[in-house]
């Protein structure tokens, strides 16, 4: 790597979504990025299940290549753990799978293009001060961005990682235009299954949850659902516990899933770190420009004020949703009416979907038995909503 510059303005260490979008931006502002992926190609190993709004990928200033997109959405089946399901009407958030390693691929190109440089096979060892150490050689930079993952986070905290299993499958069952949850306390606890298409016939089947062995559980649901094929495997930890109490320290700044930065419901972030991402880019490049390192401090305010609330609200409903068991689930569903599903059809924002969560938890509506167990907690979500 001998064309390397070896000081630059900032260095990123890991090639996500939103290690990419913050050099993207950083770049755009004739400053001098590297990326270091630790991979052996940006975009692998894929972990994310890929649902995001178009409305996301826009705000993103992403626009999906053909490679990049693979279906369109229409509806979420929902099923509980008695067999029970109901279907929310999808068609108005206009919600997508994108392909994560094209995407990132993406925007690495945009990142590229604006001026950064990305090394793979290349992984962070060291910060001292303004000195980046990496499996490559020593790098002197002036800020330092870390988009090493939930990994990081997984060492500090054992409890907000919940083990996951997301597999890619070719199954007659999975449709085109329909992703499927599956609400089970005991065999995903506080957590779920997923089913996401890529396509007719092939998709990514998936399973999280507290303390679960991720391969056996699995396998198990897999062998429930009938045929298939698993042409991939990616095991994975999550984090669901919201964002880290700080974003920025000295010059070092910490973006996307390293933050804290997916949904504590889903574990989806492409929009909300890559925001992050795009929100500490512009911030470094006013920093830099002003030389005035407490500019650094901009993205945090920003991104709290944009998702701070959601994510508490988040941060709540998955309080509550780990708390309840399986037959309090099935009484839930009992109470949900068409009226509840049309609203959710209607309004659902699929970036800030608390609200439909306490809809489907009835507070609005009548209050089942299942609620006193949890209406101090309901009772603060209420009050948040606002």
């Amino acid at each position: 790597q001998m064309c390397i510059r070896d000081r630059y303005d900032a260095v990123v260490a890991g090639g996500s979504i939103s290690g990419l979008l913050a050099a993207r931006e950083i770049a755009k502002d004739g400053y001098s990025v590297l990326v270091l992926e630790e991979g052996f190609e940006v975009g692998s190993p894929e972990h994310c299940g890929g649902l995001v709004s178009k409305s996301a990928l826009s705000e993103l200033g992403i626009e999906p290549s053909i490679k990049s997109m693979e279906c369109k959405i229409n509806s979420a089946k929902v099923f509980f753990p008695n067999g029970k399901n109901f279907s929310i009407d999808s068609r108005n958030q206009e919600i997508v799978v994108v392909n994560r390693r094209e995407l990132d691929k993406q925007v690495a190109r945009q990142a590229k293009d604006n001026g950064a440089e990305i090394i793979v096979k290349a992984s962070f060892k060291n910060k001292t001060s303004n000195i980046i150490e990496t499996s490559i050689g020593n790098f002197d930079s002036r800020v330092f961005v870390d988009c090493r993952g939930a990994s990081v986070l997984a060492n500090k905290n054992k409890d907000g990682i919940y083990p996951t299993a997301q597999y890619e499958v070719y199954a007659d069952w999975i449709k085109k235009d329909q992703v499927e949850v599956y609400l089970d306390q005991e065999k995903f606890p506080g957590f779920f299954a997923w089913v996401i298409p890529s396509g007719d016939g092939v998709g990514k089947v998936g399973v999280s949850g507290n303390s679960i062995s991720s391969v056996s559980t699995i396998n198990e649901f897999l062998k429930n659902k009938g045929k298939f094929s698993v042409i991939r495997k990616i095991y994975a930890p999550i984090w669901i516990k919201g964002p880290i109490k700080q974003f920025v320290h000295d010059n070092t700044v910490v973006v996307g899933d390293a933050a804290g930065q997916a949904k504590p419901t889903t574990a989806g972030g492409i929009y909300s770190c890559g925001m992050a991402g795009i929100m500490a880019g512009n911030s470094i490049a006013l920093a830099l420009r002003m030389k005035d390192s407490s500019k650094l401090l901009n993205y945090e305010k920003l991104w709290r004020e944009k998702f701070g609330s959601e994510f508490e609200k988040q941060i709540m409903a998955r309080k509550i949703l780990s708390r309840i068991d399986n037959q309090t689930i099935n009484k839930l569903f009992d109470s949900i009416t068409p009226e509840i599903i049309n609203d959710i059809s209607t309004k659902e924002d699929f970036d800030f979907h608390t609200s439909s969560i306490i809809k489907l938890l009835g507070i609005r509506g009548s209050l089942s038995a299942a609620q006193s167990l949890i209406s101090g907690e309901l009772k603060k979500l209420v009050t948040h909503q606002g």
